[in-house]
């Protein structure tokens, strides 16, 4: 009796590891999202996890006119904001206050300004920059209950910088109530993965070299291994504009209306969720290397790998003592 229970749970595992994934990919916030999981009775989510992802935008995006965010934007009245904004506030405030202000979601109208939202460009003049700065700055705006208190009118949010990792959440706790504990969801290069793949293997997610390159994949500067863990990534190499012969890049220093300018070229935050993944990683960027390692420092809850430029261009990187068993070097 022992020889068949036991040939019978070799003959479960074997089955276990030779199961097929189940590999789902669209399209969401103006990118792409690809998901893969394991489930023993191969269900397939994607109608469901597709209206996730709309609802989600008629929350948070600023690229849909009756979205909740550009309600409170436009000064709609009586606009009530749900779960999903909820969430992005209680998360920015926590962030801004975190990062000293680096990270603030109310820089939406330089963002337009600068040509990197839903806005045409503007002509960018020092005078325009100063009265924006006015009513940039989160503690001009404030949830009391599920409304929006703003000191200025003038306030605008956007969610952007964090919003594509949050989502990474959304779609992750819904195949964890589904009983799927196996997964890995990327949206828009932002990343959680949960579990291992059913041969013992964590999950493994490529860190892009920081080349300018608006259109196709970079060569990968290391391997993440992945396991309960969230990972985003914001550079400079993606979003940017030149203009006479000068490259500003879609980081906006909330505190001086102007894209950043540091040797910092990308920030990869390791997190238990990623919404808090990609809102540091934004804020770390701003900040620069120096004040990155310091801020750092100060949280051990996240763990970051940075690559900056030296004074000849050169790529140089800084990992935090957390990493060492999480990453590998590229073959």
């Amino acid at each position: 009796m022992k020889k068949i229970i036991i040939i019978g749970f070799l003959f479960c595992v074997a089955l276990s590891y030779a199961q097929e994934p189940v590999k789902l990919e669209g399209y969401a916030q103006g990118t792409t999202y690809h998901i893969t999981y394991f489930d023993k009775k191969n269900r397939n989510w994607q109608t469901q996890i597709d209206t996730l992802l709309r609802q989600f935008d008629l929350s948070v995006s600023t690229y849909i006119p009756n979205s909740i965010i550009s309600k409170i934007n436009t000064n709609k009245p009586n606009v009530k904001v749900d779960k999903y904004f909820i969430t992005c506030f209680k998360k920015a405030k926590e962030v801004w206050k975190n990062t000293h202000g680096a990270f603030d979601p109310t820089v939406y109208p330089l963002v337009n300004a600068w040509g990197f939202g839903p806005g045409k460009k503007q002509k960018i003049e020092q005078s325009k920059i100063d009265s924006m700065l006015q009513f940039v700055g989160f503690d001009l705006i404030a949830l009391k209950g599920k409304r929006i208190i703003k000191k200025d009118p003038r306030v605008a949010l956007d969610f952007n910088a964090f919003a594509q990792g949050y989502s990474v959440d959304v779609v992750s706790d819904f195949l964890k109530s589904k009983g799927i504990r196996n997964f890995i969801v990327e949206i828009g290069g932002e990343v959680y993965a949960h579990g291992k793949k059913p041969n013992g293997e964590n999950w493994k997610v490529g860190i892009e070299q920081p080349y300018d390159n608006k259109e196709s994949e970079n060569p990968y500067n290391i391997i993440a291994n992945l396991e309960n863990l969230a990972l985003a990534t914001s550079g400079n190499y993606r979003r940017f504009i030149i203009e006479n012969g000068v490259k500003y890049a879609h980081h906006l220093d909330p505190k001086t209306g102007y894209p950043t300018k540091n040797n910092l070229l990308s920030a990869s935050i390791f997190s238990k969720q990623c919404i808090a993944s990609d809102a540091n990683a934004t804020g770390v960027l701003v900040m620069g290397l120096d004040k990155a390692k310091v801020f750092l420092q100060q949280h051990p809850e996240l763990q970051a790998y940075l690559i900056y430029s030296d004074e000849k261009g050169n790529f140089k990187t800084y990992s935090t003592d957390g990493l060492s068993a999480i990453l590998e070097k590229t073959k």
